[in-house]
């Protein structure tokens, strides 16, 4: 991926090494397991923490990036990335007469607070609709190299491209939407189902973002769309339960399947059409 010598966003809070004191507001032990549940895997916490008390992240120290950044790599990246979201979001929403108002991304160690609770590390990257704010531990990065065998710098963009696409959902209103429809749902199944489909539309916004940023900075490189395939194929659910149980269950599924979300994702590439991510249409996602 080419991105340096590139804008660097300032919507960026730099809480490593901060005090990561605190506790989690509102519920005990069964929240916690929610909350932890729903950032490990990415769903919107808010799907699943209705009724909780809103903790106040403000009082967590945080300062911006520094402007040398020549041995971090990781963070300088993932600044120009974030940066390239804003462009190209930006773009779209000047397009259909809209204003976007990019979201904060926060980088931690170990654990901080959000105003969805207490973020950790091995929960993984999560999106806070409550304070618009996408948090990431930047160590994942290994684990998705390790643990998942998904490296390469454009596979670690499209995790990030896919929380700021749950930012994208929260501002249009389909998170909200989604939300209103499970506190409908009949069943657990049906809840899933409606996650699932949130999911796959975020893969799909991610793809639509890699479209628009190759056309607008050229910043793809052999091999670059190969490792976003593979950690979408990598993270799907069909794919963990497998390996981490030895079976699969697909009403449990949240995310989607593994050919589901690299097909996703390939169409926001292929059209670059947030128009073509309406994974709520069709029968089966």
């Amino acid at each position: 991926m080419r991105w340096k010598g590139r804008r660097r966003s300032t919507n960026v809070e730099d809480r490593r090494g901060a005090s990561r004191g605190g506790k989690l507001l509102g519920g005990g032990i069964g929240t916690i397991v929610v909350i932890l549940f729903a950032a490990y895997t990415g769903i919107d916490p808010s799907l699943l923490m209705q009724g909780l008390e809103v903790v106040n992240s403000s009082s967590q120290s945080s300062q911006p990036l520094p402007d040398d950044l020549q041995n971090d790599p990781t963070a300088n990246r993932v600044a120009v990335v974030l940066a390239d979201t804003e462009e190209v979001w930006s773009r779209i929403f000047d397009s259909g007469g809209q204003t976007y108002q990019p979201p904060t991304l926060v980088l931690f160690t170990g654990s901080t607070r959000s105003a969805c609770g207490l973020g950790q590390a091995a929960m993984g990257p999560f999106y806070c609709p409550a304070d618009r704010k996408a948090y990431i531990d930047l160590s994942f990065f290994e684990d998705l190299r390790d643990r998942f065998g998904a490296p390469g710098d454009f596979a670690q963009a499209y995790v990030l491209a896919h929380e700021v696409a749950h930012h994208v959902q929260n501002l249009l209103g389909v998170s909200g939407r989604v939300r209103e429809l499970q506190q409908q749902g009949r069943n657990q199944a049906e809840v899933n189902q409606l996650s699932v489909r949130l999911e796959l539309q975020a893969d799909c916004f991610s793809g639509v973002w890699a479209n628009r940023a190759e056309q607008m900075f050229g910043i793809l490189e052999d091999g670059d769309l190969e490792e976003a395939l593979n950690a979408a194929t990598a993270i799907g659910d069909d794919r963990l339960q497998r390996q981490s149980r030895g079976s699969v269950a697909p009403d449990s599924f949240t995310h989607g399947t593994s050919a589901q979300r690299k097909r996703w994702f390939k169409a926001g590439f292929d059209t670059g059409d947030p128009d073509a991510c309406d994974t709520f249409s069709s029968v089966a996602p």
